[in-house]
């Protein structure tokens, strides 16, 4: 049998959502519903999608190669169903876009694609930069809003932000490491631990204020700008890595297992939220992006 777009959609809310309760509640339909659409939707395909456990729900790496799938034909769908909408309907205009490296395929583009399927006559343009000179474009008109790392936002008189994302710091491990045994790790046990470095964000500059206040001074095995090259070494054991929570996803690109743990110290928090010039007058399609995100919170939120 083949599997439906009623199955794609509610796979889709489970894996943003984490829990069936919670997509149950963005579709406004029964648990069960949502239970047995995505049952018959793994009999379908062959593959657990999702691994069980007391919280919830994670997407496995079958079902996380599948969600890419699952989202491109929704989005497909969506634009069939537009392309019958007299123009005049479809609001249109445009939107220019700032976005930090961290959170350009992590946050941002979830957002874009529930915008695009909402307007999708709003030309969309969007640049990648440093959080200074998104600040600077922001207070300068150039940019209508920016998906940024707010943690450090440093012009806050003259913008203004919400926030959309709180994420901790976690540490990453290569499966079978010893300290994956450890549920609460202690930051003395990083000192001789090789650490794989992000260099994007200010991240690097956190990351030194936490190990230092913390009494941890690891050797810096690897520097990158790259959160996939990050996953690779930390999977193939050659080193640790100590990010927001954010970016964590259980696998490589070659496949293979990445752990997360908590480490038992108080570790600051990164903040990713949306950013406009304070007093200005927003346009319409402007309001209608921040709306899209602040559903988009919500969603996972729940």
């Amino acid at each position: 049998m083949a599997f439906t777009i009623r199955q794609l959609q509610y796979f889709v809310a489970v894996a943003e959502c984490g829990t069936v309760s919670g997509a149950g509640q963005a579709l406004s339909i029964s648990q069960s519903s949502v239970t047995e659409a995505i049952k018959e939707l793994e009999a379908d395909l062959g593959v657990a999608l999702f691994e069980r456990h007391s919280r919830g729900l994670n997407v496995t790496h079958k079902g996380h190669q599948f969600l890419r799938h699952a989202a491109t034909i929704l989005a497909n769908v969506s634009d069939a169903r537009h392309a019958f909408q007299e123009p005049e309907k479809q609001e249109s205009g445009k939107l220019h876009l700032g976005v930090t490296s961290l959170v350009a395929g992590y946050v941002l583009s979830d957002i874009l694609s529930r915008f695009r399927r909402a307007y999708p006559a709003v030309e969309v343009t969007a640049i990648e930069d440093e959080g200074s000179y998104l600040e600077h474009l922001l207070v300068g008109g150039e940019l209508d809003a920016a998906v940024m790392v707010i943690s450090n936002l440093r012009d806050r008189d003259a913008l203004q932000a919400e926030i959309l994302e709180v994420s901790p710091y976690r540490l990453w491990l290569p499966m079978g490491h010893s300290l994956t045994t450890v549920e609460h790790i202690d930051p003395k046990n990083l000192s001789s631990e090789p650490l794989i470095m992000l260099t994007i964000d200010e991240i690097e500059e956190a990351t030194d204020k936490l190990l230092g206040a913390l009494g941890a001074r690891p050797k810096i095995a690897f520097r990158t700008r790259s959160v996939e090259a990050v996953r690779g070494l930390v999977a193939t054991g050659a080193g640790v890595a100590l990010l927001p929570d954010l970016v964590y996803r259980p696998w490589s690109l070659e496949g293979d297992r990445i752990e997360s743990r908590d480490v038992s110290a108080a570790l600051p928090v990164v903040q990713v939220g949306i950013v406009w010039r304070r007093g200005s007058a927003l346009s319409t399609t402007t309001r209608n992006f921040i709306a899209v995100a602040q559903l988009q919170n919500l969603i996972r939120q729940k």
